[in-house]
């Protein structure tokens, strides 16, 4: 179970990461570019959204990784899990449901890495 939870730990953690670089630090135009709802949202929200996954990308794996507090690593799969639920609403209010897909499935993974490193590891 251990060497499933590093897998999905390191696919989510890449895909958070590769996801908040390409919000926190392009131009604004490349952003909206990007991420179509972004233009609908303020610039600092979209920076600050940005810089979250990054953050939870790096938590999900450097603490297990290094054995300096672990438990960091599910609390960062704890924030991707609010973070993922809010955007989900997010796009379901703006009838987005394209959008919804990826986010949910990047949610599971998060609820499991929170599940398997909090109960089964």
């Amino acid at each position: 179970m251990n060497l499933v939870l590093w897998i999905v730990q390191g696919l989510l953690a890449a895909s958070c990461i590769i996801s908040g670089v390409l919000k926190a630090f392009p131009p604004q135009t490349t952003v909206y570019r990007l991420f179509p709802w972004a233009s609908h949202v303020p610039a600092a929200l979209v920076r600050v959204i940005g810089a979250s996954e990054l953050l939870a990308g790096i938590g999900l794996v450097l603490p297990s990784a290094f054995l300096i507090l672990p438990w960091l690593t599910t609390a960062a799969a704890a924030g991707l899990v609010l973070l993922m639920l809010s955007a989900a609403l997010f796009h379901a209010w703006r009838r987005e449901f394209s959008s919804i897909g990826i986010t949910i499935v990047l949610l599971v993974l998060a609820m499991f890495i929170v599940i398997g490193r909090w109960a089964w590891a």
